[in-house]
């Protein structure tokens, strides 16, 4: 920051409805915090910005100045591009207003707002739109890399419910963009991250649901995980898309279900979410319970904020987190016998490895209609390395790598965006696959510089 004279950053300060933040202020340390505790950065400004006014300023400022610059949304990043080092980080936390038009089913999201600030509004009328799985995630980083969730296999990706955004580009510029505005930047925001600029504002469709859904879990000895898993395969050919399963394998957590000596033992879990009928709840769900014999099961009604805030608990913010992901079309039994394996040598109780069901609406969108491009994607697969001890990082980042190996024969060879670390450079072009050059066409014109580059990066076309 030597470069920086005070007198710029007091100018910039001045410019702003929001607040700098630098490393001698008061509330430095925990606005430079993220939920994945394995990253540990300090930039040198932390612009919080209360709009796009804001926004436009601190682009300029980080552009003029020759700064690093990072986008904070919610902060959930895996690989932590929220946060950069002696640079400029755009803080979006401030800005998290939702507003829900039942009559247009419109939700206009600004991008500080959270999956939970989301649902809190738009479940007021009965409304939703396919989001993650976890509460306290961001809505923009969650949307500009996709996104799926619960809803996905009946109302699509994230992106496949984005009407319009506004953008802050690198030169400072902002633009609507729509099907009809800015129809290239429209496109690959949908999936694309955050290579091209700042959104200030999602605009998104909602859809009738809730306020109430049923589900919950049914939780099985892992020692049953394959006869368990091959009733699954077979019963997802046949599901309604409005039942949704995901599996996740780990050590039981201390559910109030179980039995207390079934705590800390291994074991497949899978997690339901019916959204159709309420009266229809119990015969859905049945074809789940035959999986197998479980240790226990938690089904019925439930409010649906309560649902999307289920897994709250198994993913709070102060761990050291590392993952590795496929997508896959298929469970095949050699999958299965490595996930065996894997469980056998958990290196950490927090650890899992979870195979999170899509298909149904997300398949009948077109490869190239938008940025996002894995449409034959059955199922994304996430190996969730979790522990708290810094001396545990490598054993357990070992044990992440080694299954994503010994599963890739068994994989798409594409990834999803999101799920990707910042050591996986590397696989940005299998997470675009037959979108890439269009996507690097669109970075190069309108951020030729790569200002936006904290990120799982698209480069631009070097200028000639």
């Amino acid at each position: 920051m030597t470069h920086l004279s005070s007198e710029s950053i007091e100018t910039l300060k001045g410019a702003l409805r929001g607040t700098v933040l630098q490393a001698q202020d008061a509330g430095y340390d925990t606005a430079r915090q993220i939920w994945n505790a394995m990253i540990d950065r300090r930039p040198a400004l932390i612009v919080r910005c209360q709009g796009s006014a804001d926004v436009r300023q601190a682009v300029s400022f980080a552009r003029t100045h020759g700064l690093t610059l990072a986008v904070r949304g919610g902060g959930h990043n895996i690989a932590g591009s929220a946060i950069c080092e002696d640079g400029l980080v755009i803080d979006l936390s401030p800005m998290k207003s939702v507003r829900v038009e039942p009559s247009t089913r419109r939700a206009y999201v600004e991008p500080g707002a959270t999956l939970g600030d989301f649902d809190h509004e738009a479940q007021a009328f009965a409304l939703a739109t396919p989001l993650g799985i976890n509460s306290t995630t961001g809505v923009a980083g969650l949307t500009l890399g996709g996104g799926f969730g619960w809803l996905s296999r009946r109302f699509g990706m994230t992106v496949d419910n984005l009407v319009a955004a506004d953008v802050v580009t690198a030169d400072g510029n902002l633009l609507h963009v729509s099907a009809k505005a800015n129809e290239d930047l429209f496109w690959a925001i949908r999936g694309g991250g955050g290579n091209f600029g700042v959104v200030t504002m999602f605009e998104f469709e909602v859809h009738p649901l809730g306020p109430n859904v049923y589900g919950g879990l049914v939780v099985l000895p892992f020692a049953d995980a394959k006869e368990a898993l091959a009733r699954y395969r077979e019963a997802s050919a046949t599901m309604p898309e409005d039942l949704t399963v995901w599996s996740v394998s780990r050590l039981a957590p201390p559910l109030p279900f179980l039995p207390p000596e079934v705590h800390g033992k291994p074991i497949i879990a899978f997690a339901i979410c019916y959204t159709g009928p309420l009266e229809n709840g119990p015969a859905a769900v049945e074809v789940v319970r035959r999986f197998g014999k479980p240790y226990g099961e938690h089904l019925g009604p439930m409010p649906y904020v309560a649902w999307q805030k289920m897994f709250d608990p198994l993913l709070t913010p102060g761990a050291r987190n590392y993952w590795k992901s496929h997508n896959l079309a298929e469970l095949p039994d050699g999958l299965i016998d490595t996930l065996t394996a894997a469980i056998d040598t958990l290196p950490s109780p927090q650890c899992e490895i979870f195979f999170g069901q899509i298909g149904g609406a997300t398949q009948r969108v077109a490869p190239d209609a938008t940025a996002y491009p894995n449409r034959d994607a059955l199922y994304v697969m996430n190996v969730h390395g979790r522990w708290d001890d810094a001396a545990d990082d490598a054993r357990c980042i070992a044990w992440a790598r080694d299954f994503f190996e010994a599963s890739a024969p068994f994989a798409l060879g594409s990834v999803y965006v999101n799920f990707l670390t910042e050591d996986e450079q590397a696989r940005v072009e299998a997470a675009y696959g037959p979108n890439m050059q269009r996507l690097i066409a669109v970075k190069t014109r309108y951020d030729p510089d790569n200002l936006f580059c904290r990120n799982q990066n698209i480069r631009p076309t070097p200028q000639t």
